[in-house]
């Protein structure tokens, strides 16, 4: 057994000093692949998934809906019980190009867009592990931290787009059926082109920033399970509680804490002078609410063994 060794050691060689040892224990840098590489290949596998196109068309359609039955249908919607806010905000789109894709927003943001928000985060994370994805990746050259980063901004740009796809499928769909003449804020003023399709993309601004913390909300869950379906009904369940607690006003000193409570100040974009407090206050908790959920998402996964 030593002369075959002695023999194959001869056959290679003498080793060097400056060639180094041939086995080394040094571990081997995590953050080899560029990050521009790797957000792309998250953005492109996010946007090529069946169910995302789907849900986006779905939330494209929402607004074209809206105004084909506000353009045929006489009464507000809403009813003569139904709250008075949406009732006037519905029956005011009905004519007004810049009101319908707020009206838009305003409808979906309490369930259809915080599901979109809540699938993102849970095929993030709990997805990739379901199909054996996610331990390939964490075993290249990439840091966890640096996966963490990849799928939040993922989140992010799928929310984003839901919101900004909404915003213009119902100006589009305002513009075509009421035409640039029809552009007057709730406050009655009549505001131009530019300005309207700046207030409209603002509230998809500021949605978005309510969706990112739906999504990161649903990244940290992501990182407890294994299982996407019980990301999607913790976050969807969380918003229905969050609603149902904002109604009780003995609760009212819960209220600042629930991240739907500003989810309708939303209109405020339509009111002239725009009041930029309640605007404010609700990217300040969303905010929050993205903070203290990606410290929870990052805590999780890097010390996650498995």
């Amino acid at each position: 057994m030593t002369d075959v060794s002695g023999a194959r050691r001869k056959a290679a060689g003498p080793v060097s000093a400056a060639s180094g040892p041939l086995w080394t224990t040094e571990p081997v840098p995590r953050d080899r692949v560029r990050l521009r590489r790797l957000l792309r290949s998250e953005i492109s596998l996010i946007f090529r998934r069946p169910r995302t196109l789907v849900i986006l068309a779905l939330l494209g359609a929402i607004p074209v809906i809206m105004g084909i039955a506000l353009a045929v249908v006489d009464a507000p919607v809403g009813g003569p019980d139904g709250d008075g806010e949406n009732s006037a905000l519905m029956s005011t789109a009905a004519g007004n190009a810049l009101v319908l894709p707020i009206a838009a927003l305003v409808l979906s943001v309490n369930l259809m867009l915080p599901l979109a928000a809540a699938m993102s985060g849970a095929d993030a994370i709990a997805g990739e592990q379901t199909h054996g994805t996610l331990r390939g990746l964490l075993l290249a050259p990439v840091s966890r931290g640096r996966v963490l980063l990849v799928k939040a901004v993922g989140v992010a740009a799928l929310t984003s787009s839901a919101a900004l796809i909404m915003a213009l499928s119902g100006i589009v769909t305002g513009l075509v059926s009421n035409g640039t003449d029809a552009l007057f804020t709730m406050s009655g003023t009549t505001v131009s082109l530019p300005e309207a399709l700046g207030r409209v993309l603002l509230a998809a601004a500021w949605v978005a920033v309510q969706l990112w913390a739906v999504g990161a909300v649903a990244l940290a869950i992501s990182t407890m399970t294994e299982h996407p379906l019980v990301v999607l009904v913790s976050v969807l369940g969380g918003v229905l509680l969050f609603s149902l607690l904002s109604v009780f006003d003995a609760l009212s000193w819960l209220h600042p804490f629930l991240l739907n409570t500003s989810w309708d100040y939303v209109v405020d974009v339509l009111r002239d002078p725009m009041p930029l407090d309640a605007l404010g206050e609700g990217v300040v908790r969303a905010g929050c609410y993205i903070a203290i959920a990606m410290s929870l998402a990052a805590a999780r996964i890097l010390t996650k063994d498995s």
